[in-house]
């Protein structure tokens, strides 16, 4: 028997969530349990509801779909918006996929494909490593790393930026050892003295990395691709 995903759809504009129904009713693969044109009355009833996959819109009145998204635990969640500037945000938050409106049946089926692959192949790879601070141990999570660069105090030390702004001082571990433990996709080394997460990486060039994150002058933080690692990197970032 095939496996059958139970799908929550919503979209503000009822235009949009009647044509999103009429494709969605066309994948053998999805179970329409319930459409929703406001996010906050499905929010209200979700413990009613038995579903595995949302998809949504983004922009939408009181709540939007980033904020409901990071509220559903353990759901697969699939964004539909006529914005591209979310797509960094959405991964962030471990979207299954990010589709443009407007929705093609070709691209919503791909993005099907990939929920299913991840429903019936749960994600049981190791999610965080153990490591010393200048504090103590502490569990450092891949999801939490914008990148990893030479510590100033001490070079045998390296200091990690987390998503949220905070850092944490690792003693004495080599960037070796570090891009051995840290998911091979996910990180880059790029230069002799750094490593960033391919997600908070907003624009590049063969010289430069300029990411997401804000130095303290308000200013995008800004890394060199050296030639030693530009194959490399140049090879995970492609789509």
């Amino acid at each position: 028997m095939n496996t059958k995903l139970k799908c929550l759809l919503l979209d503000d504009e009822l235009p949009g969530l009647t044509y999103l129904k009429m494709l969605c009713e066309q994948i053998p693969e999805l179970e329409i349990v319930k459409t929703f044109n406001n996010p906050e009355k499905l929010l209200a009833e979700i413990p009613q509801l038995d579903f595995d996959l949302l998809i949504s819109d983004i922009e939408m009145p009181g709540m939007d779909g980033l904020h409901l998204a990071d509220l559903l635990q353990n759901k697969l969640i699939i964004f539909c918006t006529a914005y591209k500037n979310y797509a960094a945000d959405a991964f962030n938050i471990d979207a299954v996929d990010y589709i443009t409106k407007p929705v093609k049946i070709e691209r919503l089926q791909k993005a099907i494909s990939k929920a299913l692959e991840r429903f019936e192949k749960p994600d049981t790879s190791k999610k965080f490593i153990q490591l010393n601070t200048d504090k103590g141990k502490t569990l450092l999570y891949f999801n939490q790393i914008q990148y990893i660069k030479t510590a100033e105090s001490d070079s045998r030390d390296k200091a990690v930026l987390l998503t949220d702004g905070s850092s944490l001082n690792l003693k004495n571990i080599k960037f070796d050892t570090l891009l051995k433990e840290l998911p091979e996709t996910d990180f880059c080394r790029v230069n002799k003295k750094e490593i960033v997460a391919v997600k908070a990486i907003k624009f590049f060039n063969h010289n430069e990395i300029v990411l997401h994150n804000l130095d303290k002058n308000g200013k995008n933080t800004t890394m060199i691709l050296s030639e030693t690692y530009r194959s490399d990197f140049l090879s995970k970032v492609k789509l």
